[in-house]
């Protein structure tokens, strides 16, 4: 039996849970205060605290470090990778706690992890990180040189739904052509070709809006917005990536409550809930069309497909194309434990960062 820890951080909360093999012995959210998530700490004294929260956790349910076959964490923002599961070195932590590639609060997951990890003499993995790059050479063209189009997504939670998908019709992952949607507070469409994801939208950047993103904008308005002097650079990012789409036209990041309004007559909700299911529509038929239309299933996960009425708006647009499957939510911690899984069984060898070049 493996005894697996696995770890996903928030801005404010980080997600545990401790599993036995593929059985989820226990899971918390464990949430930090304002100063413990202060931008003025550290990134390494903001993952003391974390860690400290983790351990204290563990005691209570009578579990020690020293039980794990492995801890595994959801990957930050790295440097573009194929798909996998990737053993953590001091690689992957110096180029998370520097930011190197940016900074997201999924990036303390290794930072928690790592000297634990030494102390104990575990492995840390992770599994499919956002930075996940499988591209088309033809899908990185943004039609601007020196702009090209990066691949950045739900990788981890669309990959893990793709083999679940697949398992159910009785083939491999790598046999099939699939498009798959994660529908949350971004929203990101992929095509999968024979395993690879090969195109996706950059949710910070394109394709459809969601509940705080502005996806693909006029680009010309745009450029007038950043120069009207209204806005700083970073006043514009925020703007696009934690204050746009539904909550620019409606005040709330709360889609139950939107979707509620417009079920009960509430125009400007409908209005707003039915083209953020348009413009999702509009991109699987854009990822159809990476697959030259040949499409064995549309697969639609993420927090928002739990709403029946709001996946069947999408479904209505795109069931023309290939059968619609959906796996509702989101299990992160499940998708992490099955990849590490995988190398602790000897079914596939943990990738090395460094190599990955």
């Amino acid at each position: 039996m493996f005894q697996i820890l696995v770890i996903n951080p928030g801005s404010t909360s980080t997600k545990i849970g401790w599993f036995e093999n593929e059985k989820c012995l226990f899971r918390e959210t464990l949430s930090h205060s304002v100063q413990e998530t202060s931008p003025e700490l550290s990134r390494e004294e903001q993952a003391r605290f974390r860690r400290r929260a983790l351990l204290d956790c563990l005691t209570a349910y009578g579990r020690s470090i020293s039980e794990l076959s492995a801890i595994v964490v959801r990957g930050g923002l790295l440097k573009p990778l194929a798909s996998g599961t990737y053993l953590v070195d001091e690689a992957v932590y110096e180029d998370l706690v520097s930011a190197r590639y940016g900074w997201h609060a999924s990036n303390l997951g290794t930072i928690i992890a790592l000297p634990l990890a030494r102390e104990n003499k575990l492995p840390v993995y992770t599994v499919d990180p956002v930075t996940v790059d499988e591209f088309d050479p033809r899908a990185r063209y943004s039609g601007l040189a020196g702009v090209p189009r990066r691949s950045m997504s739900h990788a981890l939670n669309m990959k893990a739904v793709a083999r679940c998908a697949a398992e159910d019709m009785g083939k491999k992952y790598e046999d099939l052509n699939l498009v798959v949607v994660h529908l949350g507070s971004g929203t990101s469409v992929s095509a999968h070709c024979c395993g690879r994801m090969v195109d996706v939208n950059n949710a910070n950047e394109e394709g459809p809006f969601s509940l705080e993103r502005c996806g693909t904008l006029p680009a010309l308005g745009l450029v007038k917005l950043c120069y009207s002097g209204s806005y700083s650079e970073e006043e514009v990012v925020r703007l696009l990536t934690s204050r746009g789409g539904v909550y620019s036209y409606l005040g709330t990041k709360d889609f139950a409550s939107v979707n509620e309004a417009a079920g009960c007559g509430d125009e400007q909700a409908r209005g707003v809930v039915e083209a953020m299911a348009y413009q999702v529509a509009k991109e699987i038929a854009a990822m159809a069309a990476v697959l030259s239309g040949n499409v064995d299933q549309t697969i639609i996960t993420g927090g928002m497909a739990h709403a029946d009425d709001f996946v069947e708006l999408i479904r209505s647009r795109v069931s023309f194309i290939a059968p619609v499957k959906v796996f509702a939510g989101e299990e992160e911690l499940e998708a992490l434990v099955i990849g590490a899984l995988r190398v602790l069984r000897g079914e596939e060898k943990a990738l090395s960062y460094q190599q990955e070049d």
